[in-house]
């Protein structure tokens, strides 16, 4: 055991005999159930001519201490900020001082006391009374700093709330934002509602589920990976606007843009098309940006984004030409297009089409390129099973994907809704399970039922919210505007 584990170890015992002594007292402060406060730190702060001379109580966690003989500094943090308690033996007693001369960083205090300025011209609560609330067990870090500190933070989140109090001005940023999304779509008339997480079907998307089993049925069940096919009944049943915001679940890898479970919104309205949803995309993200940063143009670790509408329209196959240097419109077939695919170093899969191939190119050489916010459409029909067909050109879709800096931040479609169509293309999706692709879509008979019954032409729209928030944060990772992501065991490796 190393020098550092020893001291440690042995502060940690110090703190816990303290607490013993406390007990031993009568002074065990976990019997403490409350404590009335009247004043946060910022608030003393902002309103001190009002506030000196006057008696206040607060409440937080000691963050520093200095002490000269009978007289001690201590800085506690509230949920607002920083403010210094003076304490002294004098104005406290012999036996409170001697209370509070043991107390410990880290420790939670509440304070009652009067308002004045020290001679150094420092804000700050004269005690009358020092109560421990709550004794910490534990050393809190000076410092987080590298990697493995920063696996630690997400661990830890508490602790990195503690020690790095901008973490929680991030996460009340990200309130604000699913706040305004909650607002813009309220206010143009769409209903929100909710729908099952669990369901005996994985769909609405291409995607790998996380399985669990139902006891009392004795059956499989699936976390939803979206949540568009119950939307859409509603629709059916005769809501003309609705959203859901809530958990995706998505058994597939995790990188600063992904995390197995996320935040999304999904809204369906009727009677509108994909074109419709483009405007209210562009619309929604300026007002957000607006409303909670006052501002449409955005910096995004050095980049400025400018999020003002109309956004650039580029069609697929015009930006695979662009950037790929390869022309669809001379290419027709699927031998063709797999040729192309292998002199461009594309992965040949069984069962890969035009389609296919086009969508693989777009990933690989045209991504990478959308940094301003960019709509993408004419996606083609074999990766697009929910999508109208586009009638001018029925390999592609009325759908889009709105790109800005470089991620997929929002998918949109004007939905299919032909019963006939959407059966066929369930089939088709079941062909790829068959050949190895287990994103694929399943089979959904009661969806199709619902078509049956009759769906109205009806644009649909999702965005990741949680990518949304990374960009208006300023954040380098989906983990930073999580408040638990997901990690792996501790002492296994990330």
């Amino acid at each position: 055991m190393s020098g550092t584990e020893v001291n440690l170890n042995e502060m940690l015992k110090i703190r816990r005999d303290k607490l013993n002594h406390l007990m031993e007292d009568g002074k065990n402060p976990y019997l403490i159930e409350k404590f009335d406060y009247t004043h946060h730190s910022t608030s003393i702060k902002e309103n001190f001519e009002e506030l000196d001379g006057q008696k206040v109580a607060v409440a937080g966690r000691i963050m520093s201490r200095r002490g000269h003989g009978k007289v001690s500094f201590i800085d506690i943090q509230d949920e607002e900020g920083r403010i210094q308690i003076f304490a002294k033996q004098d104005l406290l007693g012999e036996e409170e001082y001697k209370d509070v001369s043991v107390l410990d960083i880290g420790d939670i205090i509440g304070v009652n006391g009067e308002v004045f300025k020290t001679k150094s011209g420092e804000i700050s609560i004269r005690a009358e009374k020092v109560l421990l609330l709550s004794k910490s067990l534990q050393i809190l870090p000076e410092k987080w700093h590298g990697l493995k500190d920063q696996d630690l933070r997400y661990r830890q989140r508490y602790v990195d709330m503690i020690v790095n109090p901008e973490v929680k001005e991030t996460f009340i940023l990200r309130t604000k934002i699913i706040k305004a999304v909650r607002e813009f779509l309220d206010e143009r008339g769409f209903l929100e509602v909710e729908t099952p997480i669990l369901s005996t079907i994985a769909g609405g998307a291409n995607a790998r589920p996380f399985v669990t089993h139902h006891n009392a049925l004795d059956i499989d069940m699936y976390l939803r990976i979206a949540n568009e096919l119950y939307l859409k009944r509603l629709i059916v049943g005769g809501f003309e606007k609705v959203y859901e915001m809530g958990r995706m679940f998505r058994n597939e890898g995790m990188s600063p843009k992904h995390n197995p479970e996320f935040t999304n919104v999904e809204l369906y309205q009727a009677y509108v098309d994909y074109e419709e949803m483009m405007r209210l995309t562009e619309e929604l993200f300026a007002y957000v940006a607006e409303k909670t940063l006052g501002t449409k143009i955005i910096n995004y670790q050095g980049t400025e984004l400018d999020l003002t509408p109309p956004w650039r329209r580029l069609d697929m196959e015009e930006a695979v030409k662009e950037y790929a240097g390869v022309d669809f419109s001379a290419i027709n077939t699927d031998e063709e297009a797999l040729k192309v695919a292998k002199e461009k170093g594309i992965e040949i899969k069984p069962g890969m089409t035009r389609g296919h191939i086009i969508s693989e190119l777009f990933e690989e050489f045209c991504e990478q390129h959308l940094v301003q916010p960019t709509f993408v459409t004419g996606h083609p029909v074999e990766i697009s099973p929910l999508a109208k067909k586009d009638p001018k050109d029925p390999r592609k879709t009325h759908r889009f994907e709105a790109f800005i800096n470089t991620w997929e931040i929002a998918n949109a479609f004007s939905e299919l809704n032909d019963p006939i169509d959407q059966k066929q293309r369930f089939l088709d999706q079941l062909k790829q399970r068959e050949l190895g692709d287990d994103e694929a879509h399943v089979m959904d008979t009661d969806f199709v039922n619902a078509l049956e019954v009759g769906l109205p032409p009806t644009g649909g729209l999702g965005i990741g919210i949680d990518r949304m928030i990374i960009l208006l944060t300023d954040q380098p990772s989906i983990r930073d505007v999580i408040l638990f992501p997901t990690m792996k065991p501790v002492g296994e490796e990330e």
